[in-house]
């Protein structure tokens, strides 16, 4: 447990405050599905409304941020640009970057398992998401629980 409290901020929770006729318009975001080597691979487009979304996002986690909160973002950042929006407006801020890894197979059981997934998005993000950022740590996900991972995060910063 870290020595001070910290807020969960969710991308996905973002996502759903989007208006729903933005969802599978390509103003917002739109999936389609195709036939991968045996598995669906679902893609995503995103629009500028979902651009404008994600940037509000983190203009509000700047907020709460010079409000004097701990944040903890889980956000899956899809392009180095993104990381450069987070470096501009938390530019004051002791920022750390951690990635999370896991082999696809782990990925797509977690899809599976959660139900609240669509099955094949795991597969299309996989080669994506990591790509080009720089991380202060990495954690291999599959060795380790949730609580370990948060722990070893705890230690490597001395939270």
């Amino acid at each position: 447990m870290a020595n001070e409290p910290f807020l969960h901020v969710q991308g996905d929770s973002f996502l759903e405050m989007m208006p729903g006729r933005w969802i599978g318009h390509p103003e917002g975001i739109t999936f389609k599905t195709e036939k991968g080597a045996g598995s669906p691979i679902v893609s995503l487009e995103m629009g500028p409304a979902l651009d404008q979304v994600w940037r509000g996002m983190r203009r509000a986690i700047a907020a709460m941020a010079t409000a004097g909160n701990n944040l903890i973002v889980d956000d899956m950042m899809m392009s180095v640009a993104d990381q450069r929006d987070y470096q501009d407006v938390l530019g004051g801020f002791d920022v750390k970057f951690i990635g999370l890894f896991a082999p696809l197979e782990v990925l797509e059981q977690r899809e599976r398992d959660r139900k609240d997934r669509m099955i094949g998005l795991a597969r299309w993000q996989y080669d994506k998401v990591h790509k080009g950022i720089a991380y202060d740590l990495k954690i291999e996900t599959s060795d380790h629980d949730p609580k370990t991972c948060a722990e070893i995060i705890r230690k490597e910063f001395g939270l």
